[in-house]
């Protein structure tokens, strides 16, 4: 999946506007446009179509980190990856949604799609890790199903 098809994805199940996505990504400290964004959000075969860079991307991860939770303690923002792996990405919106394993397992009921405990903790592993397992973009695509189906 790429990373604007992830944003496209964040940006319904959250139901956030492009101009807070511009936001995010200035409160992570980098300065974009609301042009900019509707580019991104634009289709690979539509004209005016932009490329989302992985650096940009991580930006508006932690901004949406930095707008639910704050600034860190030492007051530094992060600097940006320069690869987003899924696993980052689910990641950074459970760190930003402040969700629990109990709450994550919820969102992929909601998208009627199990994961076990332990793979769960697997994809919140770091790299190396011998339990470690890579997030599938199936895996990704339920989880954000799953944010943008209502709790009725």
């Amino acid at each position: 999946m790429t990373t604007n098809d992830t944003l496209r994805r964040l940006r319904y199940a959250l139901d956030i506007d492009d101009s807070h996505v511009v936001t995010a990504i200035a409160s992570a400290g980098e300065e974009t446009s609301l042009e900019q964004v509707s580019k991104w959000f634009k289709r690979e075969d539509e004209d005016g179509f932009v490329e989302l860079s992985n650096v940009t991307f991580c930006r508006f991860l932690d901004g949406l980190i930095i707008q639910s939770r704050g600034l860190r303690p030492d007051g530094i923002v992060p600097e940006p990856l320069s690869f987003v792996s899924n696993n980052e990405i689910l990641k950074k919106v459970r760190i930003a949604l402040e969700l629990r394993d109990d709450d994550m397992n919820a969102i992929f009921e909601r998208a009627d799609f199990v994961v076990t405990k332990a793979e769960l903790g697997s994809f919140f592993r770091k790299e190396g890790h011998r339990h470690y397992r890579e997030c599938p973009d199936q895996v990704l695509k339920k989880f954000i199903l799953g944010l943008s189906k209502d709790t009725e």
